[in-house]
């Protein structure tokens, strides 16, 4: 069954994307209209309906509350050093990366998001490589197996934003688009039910043929395998995360191992959606400015600091002695635990490493093939951010263009240097027969100062002029 390609386990365990924000199996889910949903939202019509600075209807279970404003003055400071850094962005990512870095986890200007997700994804010289790609595939059927799914999905996602509210609208149709045009870029993939989300925010910062190509970044370069038919990659990361919880937080860790709770029935929506069903809206596209430019071991961390605030401690597991109750905790997450500003600090300053994570993944795929045998999908290795893909896929250089040189008239021929050296020694041998009167017709110069400053010949004169505007092209 193509619906059975959801998070969840493999082997006929397979769950619905549950989150906290909205099911996609809610009951009645496939008969609520988007549109329909806003009779849930203060009573009122379209006409009535007022969102919030993300997009969402106030009212909503996803509207934010009060949020933490950054300074008019300095969010204008940060879009100027963005908008720098975009400019010149291939030397900031050779020479600055770390500075990248430190500005993604303060967060990227709203005016700006979107423009730099493609830019720390590869997304753009993806795109520039590929020009008319999308287009092409937009305009192909798709196969009918993943399109039934895709549209019976459409309006689950995020259901309360003014992008995805109305069935049918322009949101829903991109959304499709983008979808669609995966499966037949990698048919052998399909489509998963945890692409939606992921594309359906990607369409509220960018347009669809962008969309697109972050896309399959995301599936091809952070995650890989994560979408595939047996669900493995996320099996694998689902044991990575509990051996680096051991090391975060023992108790949550023996707490888990007590519950015989498997990794793979709390953490696989947190990781396929990359925390965009779970956490709040502000929470969630800070993280995803970090996982743009570290990669994984951003969501790896979020998830280590909700297990650990979470049953990190015996107060917090008290009220959660059962496996029942655990699992409610895990789906129920204490709101505080996800506010942006604790949640991004707590992000930064747990020390889990790319290496760390690359290491426990070679133990668990030792374990993988003694118990399961060989991977059954050969996914590409995983990149670790930006700084990674931009080093794996480096941007295409410019041929150099042509500059035209300063013409100039046709002088007196010089004097080549094995002559003048000739004229020297004349000039200073008293008995040479250059000091007689017929020196000037042996191809002498008619004049010391000839001599002194020959003409320059104007090949020689066009590589001059070249050099120095390129001196001064690459001075500005």
């Amino acid at each position: 069954m193509a619906k059975s390609r959801g998070p969840g386990s493999p082997g006929g365990r397979h769950r619905s994307l549950a989150g906290t924000r909205e099911s996609l199996a809610e009951p009645g889910a496939d008969e609520l209209s988007s549109l329909g949903s806003d009779s849930e939202v203060n009573g009122g019509g379209p006409e009535e309906r007022r969102v919030d600075k993300f997009g969402f209807i106030v009212g909503s279970r996803s509207a934010e509350g009060p949020l933490e404003e950054v300074p008019l003055e300095v969010l204008r400071q940060r879009e100027s050093k963005w908008l720098d850094m975009l400019n010149n962005w291939d030397k900031w990512m050779a020479k600055k990366h770390k500075k990248i870095r430190l500005r993604c986890q303060k967060g990227i200007p709203p005016s700006l998001r979107g423009r730099a997700w493609q830019y720390l994804s590869g997304s753009k010289v993806k795109l520039e490589q590929n020009i008319g790609k999308f287009d092409e595939l937009d305009l192909l059927a798709g196969d009918p197996k993943w399109l039934d799914v895709i549209e019976r999905d459409l309006h689950r996602q995020f259901p309360f934003h003014e992008m995805f509210v109305s069935r049918g609208g322009h949101g829903q149709q991109d959304l499709f688009r983008v979808l669609k045009a995966y499966t037949l870029y990698r048919p052998e993939e399909g489509y998963c039910q945890a692409q939606a989300p992921i594309a359906a925010v990607l369409l509220m910062h960018m347009p669809a043929e962008q969309a697109f190509w972050c896309l399959v970044q995301i599936c091809e370069k952070y995650l890989p395998g994560y979408y595939s038919e047996k669900l493995e990659a996320i099996q694998l990361d689902g044991q990575i995360l509990f051996s680096l919880l051991h090391k975060v937080s023992p108790v949550a860790y023996k707490h888990l191992s007590k519950q015989k709770i498997d990794p793979i029935l709390y953490m696989t929506e947190w990781f396929m959606c990359a925390f965009s069903r779970t956490l709040p809206w502000s929470s969630v596209l800070r993280v995803w400015d970090m996982f743009f430019c570290e990669g994984v071991k951003i969501i790896f961390r979020v998830g280590l600091v909700l297990l650990k605030h979470t049953l990190g401690s015996s107060d917090k597991l008290k009220s959660c002695q059962g496996q029942y109750e655990t699992m409610e905790r895990l789906r129920a997450l204490s709101p505080k635990i996800m506010q942006e500003t604790f949640l991004v600090q707590e992000v930064i300053e747990l020390p889990v490493t790319e290496r760390q994570i690359e290491r426990e993944h070679l133990i668990q795929l030792k374990k993988w093939r003694e118990t399961h045998g060989e991977l059954q999908c050969k996914s590409p290795p995983r990149l670790h951010g930006a700084k990674a893909i931009s080093e794996a896929e480096p941007p295409p250089r410019k041929a150099l263009e042509p500059v035209p040189s300063i013409i100039v008239s046709p002088g007196p021929a010089p004097v080549p240097k094995a002559r003048k050296s000739k004229e020297k020694s004349r000039e200073k041998s008293p008995a040479s027969p250059a000091n007689g009167p017929g020196a000037e017709g042996h191809g002498a110069p008619s004049s010391a100062q000839e001599l002194l400053h020959p003409q320059v010949s104007p090949h020689h004169q066009s590589k001059e002029s070249l050099s120095s505007r390129e001196s001064e092209d690459t001075y500005l």
